[in-house]
């Protein structure tokens, strides 16, 4: 991994000179894309916790990505819900069994334990557990959670310009909770070090309200608007739209019927350059796929393992949101690639690599993933093969 890390770090160098001759990148800025851990080395161990972030570290991610969530005590920690029951083994814990309840999440009622009910040192009792069936399970309940001050403290210890890429995670919930997260946020990062536009930080949300509420308190760090939708209609490679993922919940709370798709027009990427820096939108607004449809007009199982999914798939022409976004002044990082097969196009044939080239190729200025090592190995060919 070392020899892929100082390859990569050789070309960017090479490619931010103007080496060989070559025209710059397609990226905003002409420099290669950023490679963010996507909630640490997620592809192999248990995510947010402490050990998934130092593998991404080791892996030489570029940068970092903590979902913010509080405790009861008020403390930051690494989680992607809210609802500890996800991606702990909380419901191993006989001693937390009377937490258990029902809370309303962003409109979606669930059941489960919620990290607003325990202090710190009771989700530090709790172990991570593998979101995804197919990925290595024996580390289950093994690691512990991060918090993000540990987070920040493993970036310093480490010697590398590493980025830290945290998300505000439900921020109007954790209002509605009484434990908002943007000022605790600013705090941390600043008692760091990090508060203007030049830190290694990217801050970013779902929720424009959040972002714009940090703006308003002064923050210079870099903001970036993350933009979602339901899922793709493998019919007509379209995106879809339904609650909770089709407008920000700040929007839907204040009656706003716009939807993420708003967001991605000229309109939409212009009102976002206001209040932001760049934008973290789904990969299929960027490249979509469909399905094959037989005579009667049902998406096939192309490869007959009696399941429609990523695999039975084709990507389709590349859109011009990149393009719109740089004219407008923002980055684009989008989420999230991932290894498996199922959640690669037909296309790719199994392959990763290609999915991460065709994306690099296209002008992304960043992208998240799980498999850090796996991104960084693809940029490092992708610059070899265009001479950088």
């Amino acid at each position: 991994m070392k020899k892929t890390v100082s390859v990569v770090a050789a070309a960017a160098a090479l490619a931010a000179c103007g080496g060989n001759g070559q025209a710059p990148l397609p990226t905003l800025d002409g420099k290669p894309a950023l490679v963010v851990a996507h909630r640490g080395a997620s592809g192999y161990i248990p995510e947010q916790t402490v050990e998934a972030y130092a593998r991404a570290i080791e892996q030489g991610a570029d940068a970092i990505e903590p979902d913010v969530v509080s405790t009861k005590d008020g403390v930051l920690i690494a989680r992607h819900d809210p609802n500890l029951a996800f991606s702990t083994d909380v419901a191993d814990h006989p001693e937390f069994a009377a937490r258990k309840r029902k809370l309303s999440v962003d409109g979606d009622v669930q059941e489960g334990w919620f990290a607003s009910d325990f202090t710190l040192a009771e989700i530090k009792t709790l172990g991570g557990i593998a979101t995804d069936a197919e990925r290595p399970q024996q580390f289950n309940g093994k690691y512990k959670i991060a918090t993000v001050q540990e987070i920040i403290d493993m970036i310093k210890k480490s010697g590398r310009n590493i980025v830290i890429y945290p998300e505000t995670k439900n921020p109007t919930f954790h209002r509605q909770q009484g434990v908002p997260l943007e000022d605790k946020l600013l705090a941390l990062l600043s008692s760091a070090g990090w508060s203007d536009a030049s830190a290694p930080v990217f801050i970013q949300s779902f929720e424009p309200g959040s972002l714009k509420y940090m703006r308003s308190k002064g923050s210079k760090l870099k903001m970036v608007q993350l933009i979602d939708a339901d899922d793709v209609d493998l019919k007509t490679g379209a995106l879809t739209y339904a609650a909770p993922y089709n407008r920000p919940y700040d929007w839907a709370q204040a009656g706003d019927k716009r939807m993420f798709s708003d967001m991605v027009t000229p309109a939409g990427l212009a009102e976002i350059k206001t209040y932001a820096d760049g934008i973290g939108p789904w990969k299929r607004y960027i490249v979509s796929v469909k399905g094959t449809l037989d005579a009667s007009g049902k998406v096939m199982d192309v490869n007959g393992d009696g399941k429609i999914n990523e695999t039975d798939t084709t990507t389709q022409a590349p859109t011009t949101l990149v393009a719109d976004a740089h004219k407008a002044g923002l980055f684009v990082h989008p989420y999230t690639f991932r290894n498996e097969k199922r959640r690669l196009a037909g296309n790719y044939k199994g392959d990763p690599v290609q999915e991460y080239k065709q994306f690099y190729a296209i002008g992304i200025d960043g992208l998240f993933t799980d498999f850090a090592d796996t991104a960084l190995a693809a940029r490092a060919e992708y610059l070899k093969d265009t001479g950088r």
